[in-house]
């Protein structure tokens, strides 16, 4: 096992100019269920269908679980994004399926609050999480997914220096149906493109 000597042993705060990226905890529970709440309509055309459970409490802490079972076997990270300025809960990103040896390579997912969106944090949030991917985790590539119709995040790929690099055949099942998703992929030489 690789422990230590690519992940810590605990989670880092990575920080931005305006936004920083903090593991979740318990503390977080009610302004996340009340962002993922308030954004349902935002969210659910992007997203893997959510069970009936999935804003309570038991719902979070299983979340939670996950992320460190993640974090643990060294398969992923995940973070909240939070303002500088008063804290505000923003939105989440996570690096996960963090595969080493020849590949060293992970996939990273994402989502913004409605209230957020369009706004820059996604872009100043993804700069910092590639920052750490590229420079702490020493990953050589970095994928992401996204429906074809999903132009948000299209363009936020774009910006970040992601290329496009074809069509996952039914990828992800999103709303019950397996619907096909386009992928995109930086590499850790691919020129800077955004800023934090």
């Amino acid at each position: 096992m690789l422990f230590g000597r690519f992940l810590p042993p605990v989670a880092p705060i990575l920080h931005g100019e305006k936004l920083y990226l903090r593991a979740p905890d318990l503390n977080n529970y009610e302004a996340w269920a009340t962002l993922r709440a308030i954004s349902r309509e935002h969210l659910q055309p992007w997203e893997p269908s959510w069970a009936e459970d999935s804003l309570t409490r038991e719902g979070y802490r299983r979340r939670l679980a996950w992320f460190e079972r993640l974090r643990r076997q060294e398969h992923g990270e995940a973070y909240f994004i939070h303002l500088r300025r008063n804290d505000a809960l923003l939105g989440g990103i996570t690096l996960s399926n963090i595969r080493r040896g020849a590949s060293q390579c992970g996939e990273l997912g994402y989502w913004i609050g409605k209230p957020y969106a369009g706004q820059g944090h996604m872009t100043a949030a993804l700069a910092v999480m590639l920052g750490h991917c590229f420079e702490v985790l020493k990953l050589h590539r970095v994928e992401a997914a996204c429906l074809p119709e999903n132009t948000p995040s299209r363009q936020l790929l774009d910006r970040a220096g992601f290329r496009s690099e074809g069509v996952l055949r039914e990828y992800l099942k999103i709303d019950g149906v397996w619907r096909d998703h386009q992928l995109y992929a930086r590499l850790a030489s691919d020129p800077v493109s955004v800023s934090a």
